[in-house]
């Protein structure tokens, strides 16, 4: 056999073994892509777990369930049953669809309702359900900030009267993007307006607390804003674009 029929049975050998290491590697990812699809059940949370609500109570009132999820979706720790949580309460809100994980309860009183990020402050303020998006607002959430109010006659001249009637109401953008970490119980107030007439009609308001997480500079603005006017959250994406505009009046409402 000549030495080139040798080689050439050997470039054939290498090729087949090459071919071969090929297939099963991706065979492999195939197999590995396989078991991350893969749906497995563990516990999560079918309706709102507030922080301090014991695992108990939160089984007791049909909270939880077996919920399939992908392999690749599954967090490490994810439990399937309340066997290693029973007595623990949850040390933040859980909302529904998220899995039940050990780190997220802990022992009654060391519960912790919000994270402050460094360097700024919790400051609550009470809206209305269209001024907070209709609820959609949830801690975590990006919102712009606007306010609403009357300008004071001759704004800005110190020799204008005080006691001198609002020229024209505005609405304005306060805050550019600020950071939603903490949502709060809601209550009903009433508010009640009389026409020209004098017939006075009692609407029955929800509002909810929202808390922000603002530098002092941000809470002085939002604080003034709140008990001189009324705010109203715009609620942001990724992609939302926001910039500072001048106030909207009645002369300048339907300007282009």
């Amino acid at each position: 056999m000549g030495r080139r029929t040798l080689l050439m049975i050997a470039a054939t050998v290498i090729a087949a073994l090459g071919a071969g290491m090929i297939f099963l590697y991706v065979q492999g990812i195939n197999d590995r892509a396989q078991a991350d699809q893969e749906p497995r059940e563990v516990l999560a949370a079918t309706k709102q777990i507030e922080a301090g609500e014991s695992i108990d109570d939160a089984v007791a009132a049909g909270k939880l369930d077996l919920v399939a999820f992908a392999e690749k979706d599954i967090l490490d720790g994810a439990v399937q049953n309340t066997e290693t949580l029973s007595g623990q309460v949850a040390l933040q809100t859980i909302y529904p669809n998220e899995q039940i994980i050990p780190t997220k309860f802990g022992a009654p009183g060391t519960e912790q309702a919000i994270t402050i990020p460094d360097g700024m402050m919790a400051v609550s303020v009470q809206l209305t359900d269209p001024a907070r998006v209709a609820g959609f607002i949830n801690p975590g959430a990006k919102v712009a900030v606007f306010a609403s109010g009357s300008m004071p006659a001759k704004n800005g001249d110190p020799n204008a009267d005080p006691t001198a009637a609002s020229t024209d109401t505005f609405t304005q953008l306060l805050l550019p993007t600020v950071d939603v970490i903490g949502v709060g119980t809601t209550s009903v107030l009433s508010t009640t307006t009389t026409d020209e007439t004098g017939a006075a009609t009692t609407e029955q308001l929800p509002k909810t607390l929202l808390t922000l997480a603002l530098t002092q500079d941000q809470a002085q603005k939002v604080i003034f804003a709140s008990n001189n006017g009324q705010l109203a959250l715009g609620l942001l994406n990724d992609k939302s674009k926001v910039r500072t505009a001048a106030p909207v009046t009645f002369a300048t409402l339907f300007q282009g």
